[in-house]
């Protein structure tokens, strides 16, 4: 008898790391799999991205749209509200055996609060992570609601058993990001600046900037002070408009407002083709994307990773940490101009996430023993 997998997605974000990990799992003998559409997948401003889902071939079980306006923590924590009522319809019905959840966003809080009030056990990938800001807490929240834990590294399954998950229930599988993703960088250098009227033989550095819930006051401006950055050291930027969290508004308003800037590319979405090609091709990655810290390093992308919002990931020797400091942002734009690619190596898994977690969804025990969680203090 097959297993039905129920996967929770909410971003283009989340979506591209597990596509071919989601495509893997439907096209298993042994599992079958729904998605729970949500959040910003829904949202035109940002780039209707349900059609990716559609166009995957993948089964979309039911599509929970949510306010994203205003932009605000009051809205974020409403949703996770909303979510929950609408996830607990849906599993109640359809009844999967694993609730599967990515990462630290209050979509996958609101699947794992669900589903664990319906005895569904909930499969976590990503657990473990540090990082700065609202995300860290939430994490950590999702993974104390979870029985099975996939994670990307060592460390992270070392603490997640200091957080007193049982230790036989963590796996390292690495992260699903990572799979295919060289194979998915298709696009050379000149067909994409082709592609947006830019010249290859400048620079060229990918944006992705997103808000920071605790520093929302300051989003704006911290834009602004990375565009400047840039143009003072002539750079030709594509910049990705940020995801739906509080601050957000302020952060889109000061990119629109490059719009016409000969030497800017505003982008409302990337398919995950393009965004990896970019990624490869670029001369450095700039923000605080969660891309800069885990992917680019696959490709030896310098990557500036600006403020507090992927505080104490774990690095590969492509990062520099740098304050949202005109300055340092200038010094380090031009070490990493004058640097050029990194080594190529990455921390974070060796391409191969999607395979283990076929199998080990295939096979892990579900009984009464995993349901009845408690720490193992």
């Amino acid at each position: 008898m097959t297993r039905k997998i129920c996967y929770v997605t909410g971003t283009r974000a989340d979506f591209g790391l597990m596509q071919s990990t989601l495509c893997a799992i439907s096209e298993s003998p042994e599992l079958t799999l729904d998605i729970l559409v949500t959040g910003m997948h829904l949202s035109a401003a940002h780039g209707y991205t349900l059609s990716e889902i559609r166009s995957a071939g993948l089964t979309i079980r039911a599509e929970v749209p949510v306010d994203l306006e205003p932009a605000t923590g009051a809205t974020m924590a409403r949703n996770i509200g909303e979510m929950i009522g609408k996830f607990v319809q849906h599993l109640e019905v359809n009844r999967p055996d694993f609730v599967m959840l990515l990462g630290d966003r209050g979509e996958m809080l609101a699947g794992a609060i669900a589903a664990i009030h319906l005895n569904v056990p909930v499969v976590h990938i990503h657990g473990g992570e540090r990082s700065g800001t609202v995300d860290e807490p939430v994490r950590h929240a999702i993974s104390k609601l979870s029985h099975y834990h996939f994670v990307a590294t060592e460390a992270s399954r070392e603490r997640l058993i200091r957080m007193g998950e049982l230790p036989p229930h963590v796996f390292v599988t690495g992260a699903p990001g990572l799979d295919g993703l060289e194979l998915l960088a298709s696009q050379s250098r000149e067909a994409l600046c082709d592609s947006q009227g830019l010249d290859a033989s400048r620079p060229v550095v990918l944006m992705v900037f997103h808000p920071v819930l605790q520093e929302a006051q300051s989003a704006g401006d911290s834009t602004r002070i990375i565009m400047e950055s840039l143009a003072l050291r002539r750079c030709q930027v594509v910049a990705l408009l940020p995801n739906s969290d509080a601050g957000s508004t302020d952060i889109r308003n000061v990119l629109l407002e490059h719009m016409t800037d000969p030497d800017v590319r505003i982008l409302t979405h990337s398919q995950r083709s393009g965004f990896a090609s970019w990624m490869a091709c670029c001369d450095a990655l700039i923000g605080n994307s969660s891309a800069g810290i885990i992917e680019a390093a696959t490709f030896g992308t310098p990557v500036l990773n600006l403020g507090s919002r992927q505080n104490l990931r774990e690095r590969n020797a492509n990062t520099m940490d740098v304050a949202l400091n005109r300055d340092e942002i200038l010094a380090a734009l031009d070490r990493a101009l004058s640097h050029g690619p990194c080594v190529r190596a990455n921390v974070y898994g060796d391409g191969n996430a999607g395979q283990r977690i076929v199998r080990l969804l295939s096979c892990l025990p579900i009984d009464a023993d995993l349901m009845a969680k408690t720490n193992a203090y």
